[in-house]
């Protein structure tokens, strides 16, 4: 088999069959134990329990741009001058 060269298996993107029947067997189990109503039950006598799953469900990552350029200039030209100031 040439390196890189896929010659056989699942085409790629195939979901996994297993994940998608167990995804399945979970929502009817949750419709079956009462879906949203039973769920916002749950909640709001065990509000720890669920924000401890609700965390679990955010995005680990966050991507954020930090902007430092409006004081970037003066921390150059401070740095310039201390540099050509002679030593003491």
């Amino acid at each position: 088999m040439a390196k890189g060269v896929k010659t056989g298996g699942r085409v790629a993107g195939t979901p996994n069959k297993t994940t998608s029947h167990v995804k399945e067997a979970l929502i009817e189990a949750f419709e079956g134990m009462g879906g949203i109503e039973s769920l916002r039950a749950w909640a709001e006598a065990e509000p720890t329990e669920f924000y401890k799953l609700w965390a679990k469900l955010l995005p680990q990552e966050l991507t954020a741009t930090i902007d430092v350029t409006p004081g970037l200039a003066d921390l150059i030209a401070k740095a310039r001058a201390r540099h050509r100031e002679p030593n003491s």
